[in-house]
């Protein structure tokens, strides 16, 4: 009898196992990532009590050879600043930005790049894939940048924040091209 429930156990914990089996997506291309203002906000220690104050989350795709703004990006395009997922950006306290202020909270971010400037856009819309879903009803501000010339080539998008005496340039680089993003942090 033991010899049978033990057997019995065994064939259930074999179909168990069996039907726990599935497959991992391969990597993705265009790997997200995030970039923080301040930088170590979110490496700090928790007695430190470091908080970050605007946190973005962005997919990286390469150029690999490619001509990207005015040709994979067209001008005059919304762009999702990125691949898959739209770009989004959370501020944690209320920032001004393109001279207005935005409260505090989640949004995407968009651009549609031209050769001599980029419409930068924030939007109330969050979780869309790419510009597929934009919605320009539910745009919150949009103000214009000037894109500039990099030194070096960059072959992945890449975003960081540079510290500024009240709050932080969003800097948005990728291929030869890069824009600032001046972001006022509000007390």
């Amino acid at each position: 009898m033991k010899k049978i429930n033990l057997l019995a156990v065994t064939v259930l914990f074999a179909i168990a196992t069996k039907a726990q089996q599935f497959k991992f997506k391969p990597l993705d291309v265009s790997q997200a990532d995030f970039a923080y203002f301040p930088e170590r906000s979110v490496k700090e220690s928790v007695g430190d009590k470091a908080t970050p104050l605007i946190k973005i989350v962005y997919s990286r795709p390469s150029a690999k050879g490619r001509k990207v703004f005015g040709s994979l990006q067209p001008f005059g395009k919304v762009w999702r600043i990125g691949a898959n997922e739209s770009t989004e950006i959370r501020f944690f306290k209320n920032v001004i930005l393109g001279g207005k202020e935005i409260p505090a909270g989640t949004y995407t971010l968009f651009a549609i790049p031209e050769k001599e400037k980029w419409e930068m856009i924030l939007n109330q819309q969050t979780d869309t894939w790419g510009p597929y879903g934009y919605d320009e009803s539910k745009d919150v501000i949009r103000f214009s940048v000037q894109p500039k010339q990099l030194a070096e080539y960059v072959e992945t998008l890449s975003i960081v924040f540079t510290p500024q005496t009240s709050g932080a340039n969003l800097v948005i680089g990728w291929e030869n091209t890069y824009v600032e993003v001046p972001i006022i942090i509000s007390n």
